[in-house]
């Protein structure tokens, strides 16, 4: 939930990186939505999928075993570290991999039937362009389905994290810190689709639970995975690091369970029709 973009999302994740974000954010946060997903994607009349910002192909999996086997997956990232982390996990599967910016989509107009987007657009720069080109690649009755996380404070794991991460930190934190829950507002939603050409939209807000094994695999997770805001705290001091474990595992422990962890999550899922 915290990444950082220049598009979707840091063209400098490596492979390590990636395959943390499989391992841990993965489970925690988004096989519960994934699952959410593919319950809106009805796969009677689906010819050709998009993903973007597919990641370690976390929903790409569960999108490939929802539609028909003559149906044409395309899933895609901004970063080839975590599409190669994808392919290692679903080589076995029908699935045509793509390297693609979200705000400029090299597929004709009207030729999509459904674009897919999970917790990807809160990174993309210029928003509006990026569902323009989503707009203009679904064919008439496409649709767009897409998550994005609801506000921190309603993401108890995460939120936690980011209280005790505070601590350590003498000034506010940068606006970039925030990107992940940036599009937590229905109504910024709702308009940045109308103004791209969708009538026809529903959007609500989904309460899953993040599950781990324990609190303190929740805490290395949450951790190490925290990007740009963890970075900080490294430069400063080193060993706050497994200082800040210690607490958040036992904050969590003491709030959601030692094991396993059970914290509630929040996001908003989005569907447009062209």
């Amino acid at each position: 939930m915290n990444e950082t973009s220049t598009t979707v999302r840091s063209v400098d994740i490596s492979g390590d990186t990636a395959a943390h974000y499989d391992q841990f954010f993965g489970p925690l946060f988004f096989e519960p939505y994934a699952l959410e997903v593919v319950k809106r994607i009805d796969p009677t009349f689906v010819a050709i999928v998009l993903e973007i910002a597919a990641g370690t192909g976390r929903v790409t999996r569960h999108i490939r075993e929802c539609i028909s086997t003559s149906a044409k997956l395309v899933a895609s990232d901004i970063s080839e570290d975590m599409l190669s982390e994808a392919k290692k996990k679903l080589s076995h599967l029908n699935i045509e991999w793509q390297n693609i910016d979200a705000q400029h989509l090299p597929f004709n107009d009207n030729s999509i039937d459904v674009v897919v987007c999970c917790f990807g657009y809160m990174f993309v720069p210029d928003k509006p362009k990026a569902f323009e080109e989503a707009y203009r690649v679904l064919r008439p009755g496409g649709m767009l389905l897409f998550t994005t996380w609801d506000k921190l404070e309603q993401n108890a794991a995460s939120y936690t994290a980011r209280s005790i991460a505070k601590e350590y930190l003498d000034q506010p934190l940068l606006d970039s810190y925030n990107l992940a829950t940036s599009m937590s507002d229905e109504t910024v939603i709702d308009q940045l689709l109308r103004d791209a050409g969708f009538s026809k939209i529903t959007i609500e807000k989904v309460k899953q639970f993040s599950v781990s094994p324990s609190a303190k695999e929740a805490a290395h997770g949450l951790v190490e995975g925290g990007g740009p805001l963890y970075k900080e705290i490294i430069k400063r001091n080193p060993a706050w690091i497994d200082e800040i474990k210690l607490k958040l595992e036992k904050e969590l422990s003491e709030k959601f369970g030692a094991a396993p962890m059970i914290a509630p999550i929040s996001a908003v899922i989005s569907q447009a029709w062209k």
